[in-house]
Formats: C-alpha cells, sequence, structure tokens
C-alpha cells in the first residue's frame, strides 16, 4: 500500500505538471542573494564553506533527493519525502519556498513561505549559483530553462572533429572519469554536445565560477571544444 508521503508527493508532482503558470524562467540572482540573506540565512548556508546549521547547507541543493545529506537530522517527514523520491528541482523548490508545510507536512522548517513568485525565482536563481561543483555538471536540470550562453549559432554548428577530442581529452580525464563514474566529481561522459559546448564558453567568459574550469575552458579553441564535445558525446 502507498504511504501517505507517497501519496502526498504523487499529488504534488501531478498538480505541478498540471499547472503552467509557474515560473520557467528563473529570476536575479543578485537579488535573490539580498533575499536569501535575509529570508534564509539564519538557519541556512550556502556558498563556500557552508555547513549545516539549524537548517541544512544549501550548496548543490538543485537535483538532491530530499533529506540526504549525511550527519544532518532531518523531520520524520522530509526523510519520509526523500525516500518516496522528492528530489529539489525548480517546481518542487518552488512549491517549498511558497509554503514548506503545504508541501511537506510535519517538516520542522517553521517559516511562513514566501507569496511573490519574483522572490522565489530571485532566491532560486541564487541558490543554483551553488549547485554542483563544478555547477551544473551535466546541465540537464530542469532549472537549465534557458542557455547560459547566448552563442552565435555558427559556434553550435562546428562539426568536432571527434579523434582530435580523444587526442585532447587527458587533460580532462585527470579529473572527471572516462567510464562515467561521478563519485568526487561529476561525470562528462555521453553529454549533448551542445550542452557541453554551451557550458564551455561559460566557463570561458567566466559566467560559470569554478576556477580552474575556466582557465581550462580559456586554453582551448572553438574548435577544441567541438572536438571534445563530440568525444565526449560518445565515449564508451
Amino acid at each position: 500500500m502507498a504511504s501517505r508521503g507517497s501519496i502526498r508527493l504523487a499529488l504534488v508532482i501531478g498538480l505541478l505538471a498540471w499547472e503552467p503558470a509557474i515560473a520557467q524562467e528563473l529570476g536575479n540572482s543578485a537579488d535573490g542573494a539580498r533575499l536569501f540573506k535575509r529570508e534564509c540565512s539564519s538557519c541556512h548556508h550556502v556558498g563556500a564553506g557552508a555547513r549545516n546549521r539549524v537548517g541544512p547547507q544549501l550548496n548543490g541543493v538543485f537535483g538532491r533527493r530530499a533529506g540526504s545529506i549525511e550527519g544532518f537530522k532531518y523531520s520524520k517527514s522530509i526523510t519520509r519525502m526523500g525516500q518516496d523520491g522528492l528530489e529539489w528541482h525548480l517546481e518542487t523548490l518552488d512549491a517549498y519556498l511558497t509554503n514548506p508545510k503545504s508541501l511537506v507536512s510535519g517538516t520542522r522548517m517553521n517559516y511562513r513561505g514566501i507569496a511573490e513568485t519574483e522572490d522565489r525565482s530571485a532566491i532560486m536563481a541564487y541558490l543554483r549559483e551553488w549547485s554542483d561543483n563544478p555547477r551544473d555538471i551535466p546541465e540537464a536540470d530542469p532549472t537549465a530553462s534557458k542557455p547560459e550562453v547566448d552563442l552565435d549559432p555558427a559556434i553550435l554548428g562546428i562539426k568536432g572533429d571527434r579523434e582530435y577530442g580523444e587526442y585532447l581529452s587527458s587533460e580532462c580525464t585527470t579529473c572527471h572519469q572516462s567510464d562515467g563514474s561521478d563519485k568526487g566529481i561529476p561525470s562528462i561522459t555521453n553529454w549533448p554536445a551542445a550542452d557541453f559546448v554551451v557550458a564551455m564558453h561559460a566557463y570561458k567568459r567566466k559566467l560559470r565560477p569554478h576556477p580552474v574550469m575556466q582557465m581550462m575552458a580559456g586554453r582551448l579553441s572553438e574548435e577544441e571544444i567541438a572536438a571534445l564535445a563530440a568525444y565526449f558525446e560518445e565515449v564508451q
């Protein structure tokens, strides 16, 4: 028999799928940082050196299963919802920020919620900046509602030389595992080539903050990025 939590989660997911009015674009992250400080920082940390406080730290929250940070003592309700499949994505975070107790009955998060859609979107934009390390690899989370970088179609249209990409890949595989393992560092194998190209150009333009990736991407030409994208898209 399905638990009350799983029924509730299914209903929530169903409602979210039905409701088209939920914002599909994230807000202004600078506004989000200000709002986070005002609304959230007394209980939650995010960013460099973030640690658990009254609430869990929120680095990498996008894509994270609810109640999954080891060592943090969650409420039974949030733990059960996580076991039932609740993950933090754009829609579920939006619902939780709107009214935590509405999404997770029995949560210890004693917070009234944020009524304004624009404010919730701004906070989520700020949290997204601290999602994954390097963040947003793979860029598959539903938060990826629009391209990070507006690239000339000609750049996206470059057909990469897969063999050249394999030759270049040795620098990547000193950190990223070629077998697709994501233990310790995110996997970049079997990633759609276009997403790979966009992400690397985001590092080149320093829109993504990881300094090592900024340096690595900055060394690469457009043709070399395309070659790597072609290789990692199909690497076995």
